[in-house]
């Protein structure tokens, strides 16, 4: 059985089931999601949505991540290690929530430890199965294999879920994991977009993703210091932040704070 697996978009929304469900049918994995996120607040969505994914689909933890300019940016995660596995992803450049962001596409890396999740993303698999992943799966949010957004719509970010146990997810986990993106990708698109009646692109996340607004930041100095373009910078970001076993959050915060800065050897 091939190990990693990319996963193009097939039509499933409607119709019905062998069992001769109509599309009228209720689907309680959908109420379920209802309920959850019903009266939340836009900040709160993610949150919520990656705390039903884990209990509706077998897997460890889950995540939310925007995508921009070749960084994830994370806006929630279940707990620390989905959390720190995000976070290794944006540091290292490579990983499944990466490839899915660029290619549009479900990506399901079946087994971590295999040779081809380990030709793939050598060291996030590493990293990842030092700490007891073996399975990682990014759905889109948005892009072509999103199937929630506007057409053509580009590809806003990806939820991604971890497993300790390697395989693939069945077809029920799959179908509600696409689910839970697709509302997810609604609840982005539908998030305020105006304040004090001026369109804003660059705000209509505030507060969801703030503290990797630094990286950004830091980017731009890196640029000034070296003389040299963006995706230069971020390559000298992270490479920095993997050197000294540490985030590129928090080699960016000492680079905005002054405390460390980039210069020619």
């Amino acid at each position: 059985m091939e190990e990693m697996v990319i996963v193009r978009p097939r039509d499933e929304r409607h119709g019905g089931s062998a069992g001769g469900e109509g599309p009228r049918q209720r689907d309680p994995t959908a109420r379920v999601i209802g309920e959850e996120v019903q009266g939340a607040r836009p900040a709160e969505v993610p949150g919520r949505l990656c705390a039903v994914a884990v209990r509706l689909v077998d897997v460890t933890g889950a995540t939310v991540s925007l995508h921009g300019g070749g960084m994830p940016v994370q806006l929630c995660a279940s707990d620390e290690l989905a959390e720190r596995l995000t976070e290794i992803q944006a540091t290292l450049g490579e990983g499944p929530c990466l490839s899915a962001a660029q290619d549009g596409a479900a990506v399901f890396a079946e087994d971590l430890a295999s040779e081809e999740g380990a030709r793939r993303w050598p060291v996030f698999a590493m990293e990842a199965t030092a700490v007891g992943i073996r399975a990682a799966y990014a759905v889109p949010l948005g892009g072509e294999d999103g199937g929630a957004g506007p057409e053509g719509q580009e590809c806003l970010g990806t939820l991604d879920l971890y497993r300790r146990e390697p395989g693939p997810l069945g077809a029920r986990d799959l179908r509600t994991a696409r689910l839970v993106a697709g509302v997810m990708t609604v609840a982005l698109m539908a998030l305020p977009r105006e304040e004090e009646g001026v369109l804003d692109p660059e705000r209509w996340l505030s507060g969801l993703a703030t503290e990797h607004d630094e990286i950004y930041q830091a980017t731009g100095m890196i640029m000034a210091q070296l003389g040299v373009g963006a995706d230069e910078a971020m390559a000298r970001l992270r490479g920095r932040a993997f050197a000294e076993e540490r985030t590129a959050v928090d080699v960016a915060r000492d680079v905005v704070a002054q405390r460390a800065r980039f210069d020619w050897d």
